[in-house]
């Protein structure tokens, strides 16, 4: 029998109706390697029964032919995500012990299509972070390490919980959040592929909220193809979410053409910034060349306000965070701290103090900050007039092109506790990231090589409003001229 934790989510899909194995057999695979793999920290809770209970379901589906094209599938969940009776606390202390009542919409469709759930993932406190070092349940460990080291590497964040899980074969795929480059980093410092869909296009109900406006689910995946299968199971309207948009979802399996002849792709000259690695500078030729000689035709763009994005976000994203977070108080669920004769306010003040990380910490004392009487329009106003600007150079720039072409991450996954102390330097890490998210336009990192130190790099693609399946596309495209098959050697047998 096939290896069945080494399979695409496609081929699993095929093997699955192809009767070569059953969902129970490739999910009791996946719980055994999730128990070996354990040193990742990639889980903070594996969900064992259920996740054998809901296979059971899915081959009754499966013989019964209404099965579905996630129908078996063993996937991971991001603990963002709120799951019914399972732990749901956003990796964050302030929630210990929430299980909430219901099932986010985004879940609730892949149940629906008969996946299966293996657990709940580690990830950054409440998606604040670009390293997943910042959760309670301590850090996640890269699958990944350099070429002849020892230490150990970030998977990135805040999904790096998914993002090591897939990385590490131990689950087929998995749920990632983004909010300003959470599911695109860690996919490109894992060797993965990472789709943040256009905002709107996945329901944000039932998904514990770090920025409102920026938050967006979607998947992390092997393979362009599995994306795509994922993705038009997790998308859909939701009239729960307001922020929800009535678009039909197409297929996106369909779309995948391969044919990009006369697509014209854009080159923004302002990601090209100061002290990025030659490495990266290559990679992106490289990725033109590729889509050049596939027939697109290469486009110079220019986005003028890419430079405001990084401080835009940091602006706009804590401001949000802390508007989020202040229902997190110990009165009616998770955390709360209690002794002798302590106030209503000591309560208060003792229970989020012991309840948040530091990471958290900052970002709402920064919110709190550019949204008080005296700095609002000095800063959070002008962010938002920043915002629009930059969505606007997107919106010039798609006049003359179809997608977009950049790097995913200024640099290649970087070892643990080395940015740590360094918030500044840990908040660079989203500087190619952060315009689309703040424009609310879909992006995908698709690996396309190795570091000098034998570390994957990303590609991203930026596409158009609900232009998912063009995406997809192009992505596909450049994954088949990429070639990367390279796995990290500990977890796959091999390393190149």
């Amino acid at each position: 029998m096939t290896d069945l934790t080494k399979m695409t989510l496609s081929a699993a899909r095929d093997g699955l109706q192809g009767g070569d194995f059953t969902s129970a057999e490739i999910t009791e695979a996946h719980l055994s390697a999730i128990a070996d793999a354990s040193d990742l920290n990639a889980f903070i809770e594996v969900t064992s029964d259920q996740a054998m209970d809901m296979a059971a379901k899915a081959d009754a589906m499966i013989k019964d032919g209404s099965a579905k094209a996630m129908t078996g599938i063993p996937i991971a969940i991001k603990d963002l995500y709120c799951t019914k009776g399972v732990h749901s606390q956003s990796a964050s202390h302030i929630l210990d012990g929430f299980k909430p009542e219901y099932e986010s919409t985004v879940t609730s469709n892949l149940w629906a299509d008969g996946a299966v759930m293996l657990g709940k993932t580690n990830q950054d406190e409440f998606a604040m972070g670009s390293s997943n070092e910042n959760s309670y349940y301590g850090p996640v460990k890269n699958p990944w390490r350099a070429d002849g080291e020892t230490k150990d590497y970030v998977p990135g964040g805040s999904s790096g919980g998914s993002a090591a899980a897939v990385a590490a074969n131990i689950s087929i795929a998995a749920t990632g959040t983004d909010t300003g480059g959470s599911i695109r980093q860690p996919a490109s410092f894992a060797g993965l592929v990472g789709l943040k869909p256009t905002y709107g296009r996945c329901s944000r109900w039932g998904m514990i909220a770090f920025a409102s406006s920026l938050d967006q689910a979607g998947p992390l995946t092997r393979s362009v193809r599995d994306a795509a299968i994922m993705m038009e199971s997790m998308a859909g309207y939701d009239p729960k979410d307001s922020t929800s948009t009535n678009v039909p979802v197409p297929n996106y399996e369909a779309a995948l053409s391969g044919d990009i002849r006369g697509l014209k792709v854009g080159i923004p000259k302002e990601y090209r910034v100061d002290g990025m690695p030659g490495e990266i500078e290559k990679l992106w030729s490289q990725g033109i060349d590729w889509l050049k000689s596939a027939g697109a035709q290469i486009v110079d763009i220019s986005l003028p306000h890419t430079k405001y994005a990084l401080p835009t976000y940091y602006i706009v994203a804590p401001a949000e965070c802390s508007s989020n977070l202040a229902r997190y108080d110990g009165v009616k669920y998770g955390l709360r701290v209690t002794g002798d004769n302590l106030s209503l306010d000591d309560m208060y003040k003792k229970t989020r103090a012991a309840g948040f990380g530091d990471e958290v910490k900052r970002r709402i004392l920064i919110g709190t900050y550019v949204l008080s009487a005296g700095y609002y329009d000095a800063y959070y106003l002008k962010a938002q007039r920043v915002r629009t600007l930059i969505a606007g150079d997107f919106k010039a720039a798609y006049e003359k092109c179809d997608v977009i072409l950049t790097p995913t991450a200024p640099s290649a996954a970087f070892a643990l506790g080395d940015k740590v102390s360094d918030p500044l330097a840990m908040y660079l890490n989203d500087v190619f990231t952060v315009p689309a998210s703040l424009a609310g336009l879909p992006g995908i990192s698709i690996p396309a090589g190795l570091s000098a130190e034998g570390l994957p790099l990303g590609l991203q693609l930026l596409g158009q409003a609900f232009g998912e399946s063009e995406l997809l596309n192009v992505a596909s495209v450049l994954e088949s001229a990429a070639g990367f098959t390279q796995k990290p050697a500990k977890w796959w047998g091999e390393n190149s």
